[in-house]
């Protein structure tokens, strides 16, 4: 598999491959975590890990201008890792919140958050620009060997980046696994067992806001997982000081990764190389006529680029909900007694990974055959794709008349067990936003380095990370709109969005395709 490219390569990828593990046990834990430690709704929570993969695109760009100011690469993503373990060390104290601290305890989670996100700006663009670089001399070297082998080496450049992409998936594939393992584990040594309805029971029971029904649902359940129901309020604090510190232990584990990948990047930094400055482009020698026409052409390429931006945004909104909503609903809906809701966000990786040699083999198929699809058209399939998904979770979620989550949550627990769909359904869902990623995710990277001017490759790459915050930034309205409305809608509303996104990328294929000729 690296036989072929730069030596450095397979260590770039491991260094992060860890990253992405230790990110990745945090990610799949994070909106339903706020919720089981702080008492929070789903909307606050869901606002809270949205302002945080937000920041991580955001900061990205930080990172990037402070590693093209100091011209220290290395330094740079090595700083990076450091930081991030430093958050993680911090979210795995196991302090049981309470009404006298959550005022401090969350700021202090949050700066944690800050840290993570921080650290990941460090790190996350620049060691990609180092293997970019890495691709550069491997193909100023094959150019001195001749055009034949140089047309060669530029070949290999995409299909490095895709091994690369997919060693994030091996790590982002193993992760959820490890929070929800690890919490069961540690209930179990305490004598009880899992629920994931439990928590939200126990802050209401806590904070005094429960109902008839609830105090029922809170005792059934009780007795369920092995509790005591004569001391309700000792058992719910106990409950959520287990259930919350099994998890908080997950985040060692992403200390421990976080020094892994820091130790292989150290020891083989001395295959990576440091990217160079950009030189400045001249635009001496030109006539006035020609210098006109070139502005024009950067015109037209940029307005191309903020035209698949604004289509990105939108992937992403819909996409990202798996950490949002789509998390959500594997709580709250599916049966989740034999497999935790967090561990349902291994199916995407799992996906990226078996698919991509197949989505791979299709195109080239294609273009071996003379009809080869062009990368905005691919973009607007993608989106298509991305709405089957939540076309098939309407139909079912209607077909099923489920209400809205805090209609259904309120549920007695033997009413909600009747009404619980299957694990497939997440399967099916997982499959088709897996395809429209692999659709958009690396095209769409693609299509930046085609379009961008050749002195703003990097400031365009930086905008597609810009616009994947945005979409980022925009996932709180998901949860909302979750426990508002019968989720079928909410699904249709995603519907919509995939759809004319779909139409309106459509309809500027001709336009895009003659930008990027």
């Amino acid at each position: 598999m690296f036989k072929n490219h730069p030596k450095g390569l397979l260590l770039a990828a491991l260094s992060n491959m860890g990253e992405r593990f230790g990110y990745y046990i945090m990610n799949a834990v994070l909106a339903l975590f706020l919720c089981s430690k702080f008492g929070l709704s789903d909307g606050q929570s869901g606002f809270i890990a949205a302002m945080f993969l937000t920041a991580i695109y955001v900061l990205s760009l930080v990172g990037g201008i402070i590693a093209d100011r100091t011209q220290n690469y290395k330094g740079t993503i090595a700083w990076g890792l450091v930081v991030m373990a430093l958050g993680y060390i911090l979210l795995a104290i196991p302090i049981l919140a309470t009404p006298g601290n959550i005022s401090w305890l969350l700021p202090f989670t949050i700066f944690a958050l800050a840290l993570i996100a921080c650290g990941n700006g460090l790190f996350k663009g620049n060691l990609q620009a180092i293997v970019g670089q890495m691709y550069d001399n491997f193909e100023a070297s094959a150019a001195k060997q001749g055009p034949e082998k140089l047309k060669w080496a530029q070949g290999q450049r995409d299909a490095g980046f895709q091994i690369f992409y997919v060693f994030i998936n091996i790590g982002a594939l193993a992760a959820p696994f490890i929070a929800p393992l690890l919490r069961s584990w540690w209930l179990k040594v305490h004598g009880l067992a899992y629920n994931a309805d439990l928590p939200k029971l126990c802050h209401e029971y806590i904070a005094g806001n429960m109902d008839t029904n609830n105090m029922q649902n809170l005792t059934e359940l009780v007795q369920k997982v092995g509790g005591d129901t004569s001391d309700l309020a000792g058992f719910c604090t106990h409950y959520l000081d287990i259930f919350n510190t099994g998890i908080h232990y997950s985040f060692i584990a992403s200390v421990v990764t976080m020094l892994i990948s820091l130790a292989i990047f150290l020891l083989s930094k001395h295959l990576f190389p440091t990217p160079g400055k950009k030189e400045a482009v001249s635009s001496e020698g030109y006539t006035e006529d020609e210098k006109r026409a070139m502005a024009k052409e950067i015109k037209q390429r940029m307005y191309a680029l903020f035209a698949v931006l604004g289509i990105a945004v939108f992937f992403w909104f819909s996409f990202h909900q798996n950490g949002q909503s789509l998390s959500f609903f594997a709580r709250d809906f599916v049966q989740t007694d034999s497999i935790a809701p967090e561990i349902w966000q291994a199916v995407n990786p799992f996906f990226v990974i078996v698919l991509t040699p197949v989505i791979m083999w299709f195109f080239a198929t294609l273009t071996a055959r003379g009809k080869a699809i062009s990368t905005p058209r691919k973009i607007a399939y993608g989106m298509g794709i991305a709405g089957l998904a939540y076309l098939f979770l309407a139909l079912y979620s209607a077909s099923q008349s489920y209400p809205s989550a805090e209609t259904f949550t309120a549920l007695s627990d033997s009413a909600k067990a009747g009404l619980k769909a299957g694990p497939w359904v997440l399967i099916v869902t997982y499959f088709f936003l897996t395809v429209a990623e692999l659709f958009i995710s690396p095209l769409g990277l693609s299509f930046v380095s085609k379009v961008a001017p050749k002195n703003l490759q990097g400031l365009c790459q930086g905008l597609w990370l810009g616009a994947t915050a945005v979409g980022n930034g925009l996932l709180w309205i998901g949860p909302l709109m979750y426990n508002k409305w019968p989720i079928w809608v909410c699904w249709v509303v995603f519907l919509i969005i995939c759809l004319i996104s779909m139409g309106v990328m459509f309809g500027m294929v001709k336009w895009l395709e003659r930008v990027t000729k």
